[in-house]
């Protein structure tokens, strides 16, 4: 596969995996790209787990599930990430960012512009709604063959000062290699960003995975192959549209958008 192709068919997968365990060589093939990514001086400050024990990844994704449950009932996860939801094509097309829901069950539908008021809080809270979405939070991530912890040395991830910065920099180009590396490998991967949201869920992760003092969690992602039939899940979202350059791109100084590029295949 071509490396442009490969860049711009890059996706979250939102669904299930083949239950299919990952090759040990295309384990190796990941970690080997995320070791060639960039660092400042060549630090690699980057350290990863790869976690594929049942049970573990079972523990995990109750964290995970119980997280996003937490988070949704308590209107967190609304509260924060609002600005980013979309309903309508018409809306996605008019902002170009954003995730469109436009995969929702038939219960949950009527609520959806009411999701960020409190009456809408409480009815979907009533509906049982967070727990439905927690339940399947879990099943998705409980059925994944492969989880992959990153981490960052402490001695460079220095929160406050430059290094830390720069190890963030480093981390961000070694998982985009890993990333754009599925895509040619026929697999998936996934951020698992709830158990985030509750801090003290977060800890619980750290502790499974005996994180040492000297190391500090950045991520967990959900890897493995894809299925030929890719179906969505129950509640999916996706993130097609992109900004078109002259949103993003200026010419000579910030005050001058690049125009001209909009219509050329982006």
């Amino acid at each position: 596969m071509e490396l442009l192709d490969a860049i711009r068919r890059r996706k979250t997968t939102n669904g299930p995996f083949l239950p299919d365990p990952v090759s040990e060589h295309h384990q190796r093939l990941l970690m080997e790209v995320a070791g060639r990514a960039p660092s400042q001086l060549n630090s690699q400050p980057w350290r990863f787990v790869i976690i594929e024990d049942r049970a573990m990844i079972g523990r995990i994704a109750k964290i995970s599930g119980s997280s996003m449950t937490e988070a949704m009932s308590n209107g967190t996860f609304f509260e924060r990430y609002k600005p980013y939801f979309r309903f309508s094509a018409e809306e996605m097309e008019r902002s170009r960012d954003g995730m469109l829901f436009d995969k929702l069950p038939p219960a949950v539908r009527p609520f959806t512009s009411q999701a960020f008021t409190k009456r809408g809080q409480k009815l979907m809270n009533a509906l049982r709604i967070p727990q439905t979405l927690g339940s399947e939070n879990r099943k998705l991530v409980a059925g994944s063959p492969l989880l992959l912890g990153v981490m960052l040395d402490r001695k460079e991830y220095r929160p406050g000062q430059l290094s830390s910065f720069y190890s963030i920099f480093s981390m961000g180009a070694a998982v985009e290699n890993i990333w754009i590396t599925t895509v040619e490998l026929g697999m998936g991967i996934q951020f698992v960003s709830f158990p985030m949201e509750v801090p003290e869920k977060w800890a619980e992760i750290e502790r499974l995975l005996a994180v040492p003092d000297d190391l500090q969690l950045m991520a967990v992602f959900r890897l493995g192959y894809l299925p030929p039939d890719q179906r969505r899940p129950a509640i999916d979202w996706s993130s097609h549209q992109r900004k078109l350059p002259s949103q993003y791109v200026f010419r000579g100084t910030c005050s001058t958008p690049q125009t001209g590029w909009d219509s050329a295949g982006f």
